[in-house]
């Protein structure tokens, strides 16, 4: 349901029930928690790329289930809808979208760190279409990305926006030529994880704080941020990189 691939310090999941759209189901759920869970407990992977096989990104929930009684398996207790929409993580994710993102399958990318999208890609929420409500943060994360207004149009219409418009907006990072955007993804992290894992991690979790917290708290953070970094062995090697004039060999700690 789930592939697991590694390249260097990242880590590649390919969401893989193209005969279904990619529609989440619970095993595909609990697959993805499983995976998320192991980049996270891999000291070794510092950046994720989620992608999909088939022409499509992901259809959102898979529908035969939610029909036949069986909702409650398309979430997981610590993951959330897909096992992965609410996952406490600490490591960011790159969303690799080649196709339609639609309802659960647009939150899933929402739920992403980065979007890195293919000129075959759209981003919608169908859910109001069969007298369902997107559940799994898209009503809430779609609106700090692209602004209230556009978030209510595709939410009550549930039209999908083109990728050229959701670039225009801010909810996609890059734009690929079809067929693209796994190497596109690819690149961002590639290029993600040649810089010090700590201060990434630590910097990733400032910026999603500032969607909650106010400012004194957040500077509280940052200053103990800094000093967790500051003290780790990777700031030693990068001050030391920097003087020899090589390049930092990061540990992670």
């Amino acid at each position: 349901m789930v592939e697991y691939e590694v390249k260097g310090h990242v880590a590649i999941l390919t969401l893989n029930r193209p005969e279904a759209r990619n529609a989440v189901n619970g095993e595909l759920a609990q697959a993805m928690e499983a995976c998320i869970d192991r980049v996270e407990s891999d000291p070794d992977i510092w950046v994720a790329v989620l992608a999909a096989n088939g022409p499509v990104f992901c259809a959102g929930a898979d529908l035969k289930a939610i029909n036949s009684g069986k909702a409650g398996e398309l979430a997981t207790a610590k993951g959330g809808f897909g096992g992965f929409t609410t996952y406490p993580r600490t490591k960011p994710v790159i969303a690799a979208v080649d196709g339609l993102a639609t309802a659960g399958g647009c939150e899933i990318a929402l739920a992403c760190d980065m979007v890195v999208a293919s000129r075959n890609a759209a981003f919608g929420l169908a859910e109001v279409k069969r007298n369902l409500v997107a559940a799994a943060g898209g009503l809430y994360r779609l609106p700090k990305l692209i602004g209230k207004n556009v978030a209510l149009e595709v939410a009550l219409t549930g039209i999908p926006l083109t990728v050229e418009r959701a670039y225009e907006l801010g909810l996609v990072n890059q734009v690929t030529e079809t067929g693209e955007a796994l190497a596109g993804a690819l690149a961002l992290a590639e290029t993600i994880a040649a810089n010090a894992p700590l201060a990434v991690w630590e910097s990733r979790a400032l910026i999603l704080a500032a969607d909650w917290d106010d400012e004194a708290t957040i500077q509280a953070a940052t200053n103990a941020a800094f000093g967790r970094v500051l003290s780790s062995e990777d700031t030693t090697e990068g001050l030391t990189a920097f003087i020899e004039k090589r390049a930092p060999e990061w540990k992670g700690r």
